[in-house]
């Protein structure tokens, strides 16, 4: 349970025993329960939009996505705005890309893309709260936390002292494999009709990965969270998308 743990208080702001500071095994262990804890989160937000289902849907999206940045304490969206920012900034160089990640000031482009990101998320939202499509809701959360432990066992991490450092490094290969596995299983029993959101995440996946290693030879943690945020919203988004169509 101590690895649950360190995933649960690293990944949100959801109080969870206080443990002394992990040891790198750990650390890497936490990145198995990574995919439980965007399961917690989403059942979260489900619950949230049935104690609000009689409220109209525009406003219960907004409300949503209030629920959904508290509970992870905005951490995988500045990971997005710094991403943002370096993308654009660091003009194809690899070094100055880092060097901008680093630096805590937002600019222009951080500040658009968590816009935009955001009005994203929100319009899907209200699509499928709308229709009362909550598996889409349950299962984001999931399959961004998914997509970090694919992004994790495929890719370096190029800071070495950098926070996801010992989380690659340890973590247990054959099982994250196997809990990828099983993660696919729990999503497709909620709903069979998210395989098409999982092909478009997976294929998403694919080009940040190609995106990153190409920029960076590995990945941040930085790249991660923002990797997470799109991800999601690219669920969401093709979610509402099929379903407005089959209605329309």
């Amino acid at each position: 349970m101590r690895a649950f743990w360190i995933a649960l208080q690293f990944l949100t702001s959801i109080p969870a025993p206080h443990r002394d500071a992990p040891a790198a095994v750990d650390l890497g262990r936490s990145v198995l329960y990574y995919p439980l804890v965007g399961l917690l989160i989403g059942a979260l937000l489900v619950a949230a939009w049935a104690i609000l289902a009689n409220v109209d849907a525009m406003l219960v999206a907004a409300l949503l996505l209030v629920v959904w940045v508290a509970t992870t304490g905005g951490l995988h969206i500045d990971g997005f705005a710094d991403t943002a920012d370096a993308w654009v900034g660091g003009y194809g160089d690899r070094d100055k890309t880092l060097a901008i990640m680093k630096d805590p000031r937002r600019g222009a482009a951080a500040i658009v893309g968590v816009m935009l990101l955001l009005l994203l998320k929100y319009a899907a939202l209200t699509v499928l709260l709308r229709n009362d499509e909550w598996p889409a809701l349950l299962v984001a959360p999931v399959i961004g936390r998914a997509a970090l432990v694919i992004l994790f066992l495929t890719m370096s991490y190029v800071r070495p002292g950098g926070i996801g450092a010992a989380h690659a490094a340890h973590l247990p290969r054959r099982t994250a494999i196997a809990v990828l596995g099983a993660t696919l299983l729990v999503i497709l029993a909620i709903d069979v009709a998210m395989i098409i959101p999982l092909i478009v995440a997976a294929v998403v996946v694919a080009v940040l990965r190609y995106m990153v290693r190409c920029r960076l030879g590995g990945s941040t943690g930085d790249t991660l969270g923002a990797s997470c945020e799109i991800v999601e919203a690219a669920v969401l988004v093709t979610a509402a998308i099929l379903l407005d169509g089959a209605h329309g």
